[in-house]
This record gives structure tokens, C-alpha cells and sequence, in this order.
């Protein structure tokens, strides 16, 4: 910072990465020097043999695996125009994808000599073609990741192969949304959603000891809203903002941070404990946002943020208490919520929210056609509302079937329906398959807008971590840990804790635990 005393410093660093491999090569001489190549600087005397990109040549590169950042091309050629399109998705990078948050099409003015960077993004595709008139001599194409460069503390292992890639991809997603805030999603909105954060926090807490973002992000959306006016607009995500707020302090034992921001919890509480009517039914103003899959149905969402406004409650009377603060506002306000239980019209969601509260049990509607009405946002709610073995067969079948298709981080909508005559995104199209990425999605993630590298949809790692390895904690500085394998064999991890990580090795017979100092286990 010394050239710079006024600066803001980028919390991520740089990491370049070779193409794995060409998908699509048309005109293109020695695209096959492009693999593996780890060329980042060009030269100009004793040049190294070129790619050559004759005008109207085209090449699609594969990365390999999704990245937030852009590419680096370094070329020795006179001016030319180099027409580039990102993808997350094979689709994506062929077609014309949508322009909203991140420009992921463009053309580009290539200079004489040297090199030249562009991207900030999320992919995995690269779609290259010379619109110029004259070769493009190349010396190298490589990716330019932009990302924080954290060390993975915790782990989930366990008997069964498949969940263990589903965690280590849950936890990739999170992480390509840490960017200078934790986005909802790097290729799109590229937002500090507070409804987004709260399964992103809760992934984070159990991948990461660093949670220096999950800071600056709330504190971005403090600065952002006054407490008695709606985070983003919208009311429940305010909701969120306390619930989040109570399990980043129970898993961090972050008082400081805390006391800090107790007064702005507690008028927020104030404000909310007023949206309740005489029949004890919430009564929370515009803009009433559940889910995107209920916004059609007034029953069900009105069900879910019912039990949204209960959940708030009881965090915001764990956040008073924990403070030393008075909480009669918020146990005044359970009780009055508590004398009227909501249908939730046998929708998912919000049986799931009615379930965890305690409002009302309705795992039956959870247990019913189970894979269907599922989101990848509610999917974390759903899954800690089901038993453990139904739990572990939706991961499987519905986080799984992502992964069978080419996913390498999760993604923003999904539906298992999708894949009966679909394609993989990491392929070429096939004639006559429907395209995963083209042709599907719902809402406002229609077709190529649709993101596939979405914070929210990181559940599973958070759910293995908590239920299947065992690790809560109720409260600032305890822990409860208590393994639940289902139809495990066995299950071993590390979960990041204030003082270092807690170690867990169980099978069906015995249970191992490490504790950091400080840390108090209730049995």
C-alpha cells in the first residue's frame, strides 16, 4: 500500500490456468499447443512456435472446471478484432448469452504485440473467433482466475464417494461467490442478496476459518438500510439478517462483532414484532418474498414467512440475550405468532420453515413424490427437515444428478424433471437432446440468464457437516456434536471453531472428537 495510502486492497489474488482441452476448432493451426500451456508472458525474439487464427477461425476452449476472472491472450500480430464469448455452459459459450451484471460477449481491438486481458466473470467455456482481416499469430490463450485464495479447513469424508464430491463442490460454489463481498452469484447479480447469504454464510462457516467477508458483508447491508426499512427491499430478508446474524455468532463466538451491531439488531426487532395482527397471523408489508417458486401461490408464501417471522424471533432473542439485553420483545411476539399455525398448501418450502420452527409438523408433505418441488434455494431447509436417510437419497438423486450432467459447481435452479432427454453442459449439442442450460429454467433465471454457479444452492455441504458429521453449535462458545450416518458406513471430518477446528471420526460403533481449547461440549 505504499504507492497507495488511499487505496481499497483486493481481498483475492490471481491464478492462471491452462486449457484442458479444445471442444470446437475450425481454421485454427496448432490449437493443439494450446492445452497445458502455462506461457503467461509473451516474447518477440526467438519466438515460440504459433497458433495461427486465420480470419473467420474459431476454437472453443474448456478450462476444465468453473472460475471467476477472465482470460489472457498473448499474440504477435498486426491489429485485429477477436470476437469472445464466455460460458458456463457449453450452450452458453455458442450462443449469444444474456448481458445482465457480467459481459460475458464482446469484440475486442487487439493491439500490435503483446497481450491483452478481458473477463470478470464466472465460466468454464471459452469461444474464440477472428472477425478481423489478417492471422492472428498466438503465442498462448489462458484463464485468469480472480478468487480468494483461502486454505479449506473443513472436510467431510465419508463411505459413500458421491456425497463426498457433492460437499467439495457445494463448498467450490460458495467460494466462487466470495468475491469482494459474497455474491449470490458471480455471473449474475453479482449482489450481496440477504436472503442469498444466509445458506452461503452457513456454507462458508463450515468450509472456512477466515470469515472476515461474512463480516464485511453484513456490514455492507447495515450501511446500506436503516433497521426499520427492508434489506434489498424486500421485508423477510431482513428476517434473514437476524437469523444469520445468531448462527455467525454461535459458530464464530464473535461477541465483539455482536455488541457492535445489537443496537441496529434490536431496533429491526422493534419494527418487525409490529407486523403481527390480533389473530397472531403475520402481517408483513410489501415486498412479501418467499421463494421464487411460491411467488404464485399467496397460501404457501404467506405459510413460509409466517414461520420466517418466528424464526427471526427466536434468533433475535438468542442475539438479545446473548448481549445482555432485554428480550420481552421478541418472546412477546412468539407467543402471539405461536396461537396461529398457517396451511402451507403442500408445498415444500414452507412446510420445511414450519417444521424447523416448531409452528407445526409437516414432514409428510416433505416425504411426499420427494424429489419434486425441491429448489436449490430452499433445498438446505428441506434437507434439515427431513430425517436423515431421506435426506441423503434427495442429495444424492437431486445435487447428484447435477454432477452427472457436467456440473462442477451447483447451481441456481434446477429441476430433476430437466433431465430426461437433456445433454450434458459440457458437450457439444446433440441433435434432438434438449439443452440443460438453453432450454430450462424458471422466473427470472430463464435460459442462458440462469446462473450455474449460485451461492444459495451450496445445502448439502452445510447439512453433511451438521447432521451427518454432527457439528452445532446452540450458542456462542458451545458445541454439540452428535453424528447421524443414516445408511453411512462411516464419516470422518474437521469443522472450522473459534481456536482452531473440531475433528470428528464416528462409525456405526464408536465416535472420536478433537476439540480446539476453549470450546464447551454439551451433551
Amino acid at each position: 500500500m505504499y504507492f497507495h495510502p488511499n487505496a481499497i486492497s483486493d481481498r483475492r489474488t490471481r491464478f492462471y490456468i491452462s486449457c484442458q482441452r479444445i471442444l470446437y476448432n475450425s481454421g485454427v493451426t496448432g490449437a493443439e499447443r494450446l492445452i497445458g500451456n502455462q506461457m503467461i508472458q509473451p516474447v518477440i525474439h526467438y519466438l515460440p512456435e504459433s497458433i495461427d487464427i486465420a480470419p473467420g477461425a474459431e476454437l472453443l476452449l474448456d478450462f476444465g472446471y468453473a472460475f471467476h476472472g477472465g482470460f489472457r491472450i498473448l499474440f504477435c500480430t498486426e491489429n485485429s478484432q477477436l470476437d469472445v464469448c464466455f460460458g458456463e455452459s457449453v450452450a452458453e459459450s455458442l450462443g449469444e448469452p444474456d448481458p445482465d451484471s457480467s459481459r460475458r460477449h464482446t469484440v475486442l481491438d487487439l493491439p500490435n504485440y503483446g497481450m491483452l486481458e478481458y473477463g470478470n466473470t464466472v465460466f468454464r467455456f471459452l469461444r474464440i473467433r477472428n472477425v478481423g482481416e489478417k492471422t492472428i499469430h498466438c503465442q498462448n490463450i489462458i484463464g485468469v482466475a480472480l478468487e480468494c485464495d483461502l486454505e479449506l479447513t473443513g472436510s467431510f469424508e465419508s463411505s459413500d464417494e458421491k456425497l463426498n464430491h457433492i460437499w467439495k463442490t457445494a463448498i467450490r460454489t460458495v467460494h466462487l461467490c466470495m468475491q469482494d463481498y459474497i455474491y449470490d452469484g458471480a455471473k449474475r447479480d453479482r449482489i450481496v442478496w440477504m436472503g442469498d447469504l444466509h445458506p452461503e454464510i452457513k456454507g462458508i462457516l463450515c468450509g472456512f476459518s477466515d470469515y472476515s467477508i461474512i463480516r464485511d458483508s453484513f456490514e455492507f447491508l447495515i450501511d446500506q438500510a436503516p433497521a426499520d426499512r427492508p434489506m434489498n427491499g424486500f421485508y423477510t430478508y431482513s428476517c434473514w439478517f437476524i437469523i444469520a446474524l445468531w448462527d455467525y455468532c454461535c459458530a464464530s463466538n464473535d461477541r465483539r462483532f455482536l455488541l457492535k451491531h445489537i443496537d441496529y439488531a434490536e431496533k429491526m426487532l422493534s419494527c418487525f414484532s409490529k407486523f403481527v395482527d390480533t389473530n397472531g397471523s403475520e402481517k408483513i408489508p410489501e415486498i412479501r418474498f418467499l421463494d421464487w417458486p411460491n411467488e404464485n401461490y399467496p397460501q404457501a408464501k404467506h405459510a413460509g414467512i409466517h414461520a420466517l417471522l418466528v424464526w427471526m424471533m427466536s434468533a433475535g432473542a438468542n442475539l438479545l440475550r446473548a448481549a445482555g439485553r432485554k428480550t420481552d420483545i421478541c418472546e412477546n411476539t412468539l407467543k402471539q405468532l405461536f396461537r396461529y399455525i398457517p396451511d402451507p398448501a403442500g408445498r415444500k418450502a414452507p412446510a420445511a420453515l414450519l417444521t424447523l420452527t416448531g409452528l407445526s409438523d409437516q414432514t409428510a408433505i416433505l416425504g411426499k413424490d420427494p424429489f419434486r418441488d425441491v429448489s436449490t434455494f430452499y433445498g438446505y431447509y428441506i434437507l434439515c427437515a427431513k430425517q436423515t436417510v431421506p435426506a441423503l437419497q434427495l442429495i444424492r438423486r437431486y445435487w447428484g444428478a447435477m454432477l452427472d450432467f457436467g456440473a462442477t459447481s451447483f447451481w441456481e435452479d434446477f429441476d430433476l424433471d430437466w433431465i430426461r432427454n437433456a445433454g450434458r453442459i459440457d458437450e457439444l449439442p446433440v441433435p434432438g437432446k434438449q439443452d440443460l442450460h438453453t432450454d430450462f429454467g424458471n422466473y427470472c433465471y430463464r435460459g442462458l440468464r440462469h446462473s450455474l454457479s449460485h451461492g444459495w444452492s451450496c445445502g448439502p455441504a452445510p447439512f453433511l457437516s451438521e447432521r451427518v458429521l454432527g457439528v452445532r453449535f446452540p450458542e456462542p462458545g458451545k458445541v454439540i456434536i452428535q453424528p447421524d450416518l443414516g445408511d453411512l458406513e462411516w464419516v470422518r471430518g474437521q469443522v472450522p471453531a473459534p481456536g482452531g477446528v473440531i475433528t470428528v471420526n464416528a462409525d456405526k460403533k464408536r465416535i472420536n472428537v478433537e476439540l480446539p481449547p476453549g470450546l464447551i461440549r454439551i451433551y
